[in-house]
């Protein structure tokens, strides 16, 4: 089945193309003429939503969209739904990550606790809309490693592998990311669905 993907961002559609592959959901990008979408909402779940069914209604085809971001227990939460603007707009990632670092610089490394938060949400033309949840844990390092993925990855490490997303492998990245976790649920809720429209 095919799904306009609500995000510009390559990292995220070629991470989220072999996410979905095995799945059987191939990813179409949006048209160059979209007009930017306004995240206003206040939660993952509400932009990704958001975004889903804008891009569903406006296109008349069904759609594909994230909302995701770090969550850091010392910072009280931040950078959260704000994690792409927190730093200020039109900053880079090794800005964010550089400003991150140092808002973290004298938290001791036993406080260092994060996870990554992925709401995955897909919207049919019809309205209907489906929302799934993934999230990943990990702790925040005091300097970037690796220069694989995108955005904080390259701070955020994975106990289990005691390394960052930056240093994974993708193929590992993506089997154990909130991304990956989010989409796999939403690939088994979007099947489900599918089946009852099927028998109706």
């Amino acid at each position: 089945m095919r799904f306009y993907l609500a995000s510009r961002n390559k990292g995220k559609m070629r991470e989220l193309t072999e996410i979905l592959a095995p799945l059987g959901i191939e990813l179409k990008p949006l048209p160059e003429d979209f007009p930017e979408i306004e995240e206003n909402g206040t939660t993952f779940e509400e932009n990704a939503k958001i975004k889903a069914r804008t891009v569903s209604a406006v296109l008349g085809a069904p759609a594909i969209a994230d909302d995701s971001g770090l969550e850091v227990a010392a910072l009280g939460g931040e950078p959260g739904v704000y994690s792409v603007r927190w730093a200020g707009e039109n900053k880079t990632d090794h800005e964010r990550n550089v400003l991150l670092l140092e808002r973290m610089r004298s938290v001791p490394e036993n406080e260092r606790g994060a996870k990554f938060v992925c709401v995955a949400a897909c919207a049919f033309p019809d309205g209907k809309t489906l929302a799934v949840r993934g999230e990943c844990r990990g702790t925040i390092l005091d300097e970037e490693r690796g220069t694989g993925g995108f955005g904080y990855d390259p701070i955020f490490c994975v106990p289990e592998y005691s390394c960052t997303f930056g240093e994974l492998e993708p193929e590992v990245k993506n089997s154990i990311s909130h991304r990956a976790r989010a989409f796999a649920a939403l690939g088994s809720t979007l099947r489900a669905y599918l089946e009852t429209i099927g028998e109706e």
